[in-house]
């Protein structure tokens, strides 16, 4: 499986292992990681699972699809280049090693 690593506003690190085809917001929400909320379960229409995607690991990704892109305007803290919803990154190998910093609030 994965590793994903989630780093809080505290700097604090907890890397899990997430299954294949599961989002990198699920894989919070199953290891009990705070700082997703997931209000709308992973739809892309509340912008509860904002993260950063770490430098060193944002050329893993995919370009985001319109939706995301929409969405990403709607986040509870500012936007930055490496935004994107946690929601809509469907783990795969590629995703091994992926580092995603938690913002301060998610609404």
């Amino acid at each position: 499986m994965p590793k994903i690593t989630y780093v809080a506003v505290d700097g604090t690190e907890r890397s899990v292992d997430v299954p294949f085809g599961t989002s990198v917001m699920r894989g919070a929400v199953f290891n009990d990681i705070d700082g997703i909320v997931a209000q709308c379960g992973g739809n892309a229409q509340c912008a509860t699972c904002h993260v950063y995607v770490d430098e060193s690991t944002l050329d893993k990704l995919e370009p985001a699809e319109q939706n995301e892109e929409y969405m990403l305007d709607f986040t509870a803290c500012s936007r930055q280049p490496n935004s994107r919803l946690s929601c809509q990154l469907s783990v795969t190998s590629t995703l091994d090693g992926l580092i995603v910093h938690l913002p301060e609030r998610q609404n």
